[in-house]
């Protein structure tokens, strides 16, 4: 069984039957007694079972696992595969994850004590199942189905539609990931990424209002940003259509937003602030504010320009992008500072999803407005390989595995 193979098997099924395919190429060759695929959730905070062989009921609210203080959380946090006996059976789980998206975990019990070679296969396969997750899911509404552990109102399905199809991505220049959790009555946070052949663009935005009316805010003005950056605008054109747009067709509303640029070949940056919050850097251990000079958000009369900065960014620092709902005044009592220091060592999807657990553990599970952050790991231009093998770079992998193995360091 091969990488190539798992592939190659599963693209010839259906998009549904490509988990069976999997499943079914491990019965046959490992003699798996069962194999269960678990989908991260929304929030990442805990994981779904996909059942296998036409097990999928679709009509059943998604069963969650909770993640904190599980075997399921080690592996998705440190990104190695876990060997545990149980019994007369062997109890394996395996990240599957792309590029840093933690998409889930492989689930498979076999009869006897897995060799190295087994684990290299099976590792290998569960790379190979991340690959036919993302091929797949633009097919069909099974993947979504396991994502939402709670059913969505209108407004929070529009919102989760607006963030990019991975919320989190790596490469050799950085990492960056994001998280999202909607208010009880959902605002319009939304937070984008996209990496192109010599830069790499993120933003955040929160639309002003709350439910659907915050919602349409948020898709007028991401969709403008978009087209004005697939269109080829620098990020001063891009920040004069966004406004444009909210002008014409905003009915009065507003949404306040930051866009960085960064080269990926000198590591230059461009920044724009349209009346939000201002990032965090965390550098050599001190997390310091960093505060640009702020223009007004977008779709606020009268029309303006926007003011293109720069950033002082270097490599290994750590920049937090948020919105005001990760600033509640419930949160007070929250050191947001102290936290990004002591999730600094973590991955950033792991950083982010504290951090998110965090605002709404202080707001007693009842959020007033959307919280969002993105985590950006810039670690600069002079890296041209980072160590991937399992689709996701490690952050702690000097520390050994459960199972004595250390992965190979870059």
């Amino acid at each position: 069984m091969t990488l190539a193979g798992t592939l190659e098997a599963a693209e010839a099924a259906a998009p549904v039957e490509s988990l069976d395919v999997v499943a079914r190429m491990l019965k046959e060759h490992l003699g798996a007694v069962s194999v269960s695929f678990l989908i991260t959730d929304f929030t990442g905070s805990s994981v779904v079972r996909l059942g296998v062989a036409g097990s999928i009921d679709t009509d059943e609210p998604a069963q969650r696992i909770t993640l904190r203080g599980t075997l399921y959380d080690d592996v998705i946090r440190t990104q190695r595969p876990d060997v545990q006996n149980k019994g007369t059976l062997m109890r394996i789980v395996a990240p599957v994850t792309n590029r840093g998206d933690a998409i889930g975990l492989l689930e498979l019990f076999l009869p006897t004590a897995p060799s190295a070679q087994v684990m290299r296969e099976i590792s290998e396969t569960a790379h190979a199942l991340a690959y036919i997750v993302v091929a797949n899911r633009s097919y069909t509404d099974v993947y979504q189905w396991g994502r939402r552990t709670t059913p969505l109102s209108l407004a929070a399905e529009i919102q989760h539609r607006l963030l990019p199809a991975s919320l989190a991505c790596e490469a050799a220049q950085f990492a960056v990931a994001g998280a999202l959790e909607p208010a009880d009555h959902v605002g319009g946070d939304t937070f984008d990424y996209v990496i192109d052949r010599d830069t790499v663009q993120l933003s955040v935005t929160d639309a002003m209002g709350h439910d659907v009316d915050a919602a349409l805010l948020a898709t007028l003005l991401v969709g403008a940003l978009r087209r004005a950056r697939r269109a080829g605008a620098d990020l001063a054109e891009q920040a004069r259509q966004a406004d444009q747009a909210m002008l014409e067709h905003g009915r009065q509303g507003y949404v306040t937003g930051q866009l960085l640029r960064i080269s990926l070949i000198d590591g230059k940056t461009e920044f724009i602030n349209a009346g939000h919050p201002w990032p965090l850097r965390i550098r050599n251990g001190r997390v310091r504010e960093i505060t640009p000079k702020v223009d007004l958000p977008f779709g606020f009369y009268p029309p303006h320009t926007y003011r293109v900065q720069s950033l002082d960014l270097w490599p290994g620092d750590r920049l937090v992008m948020l919105t005001d709902g990760m600033l509640e005044r419930n949160a007070n009592d929250l050191d947001l500072s102290e936290l990004i220091v002591r999730t600094r060592e973590l991955h950033p999807r792991e950083a982010a999803r504290i951090l998110i657990a965090a605002i709404i553990d202080a707001n007693n599970g009842h959020l007033q407005d959307d919280a969002t952050v993105m985590c950006l790991d810039w670690h600069g231009t002079g890296r041209s390989q980072r160590d991937a093998a399992t689709g996701a770079d490690l952050a702690d992998a000097s520390r050994p595995s459960k199972t004595g193995r250390t992965p190979p360091r870059r």
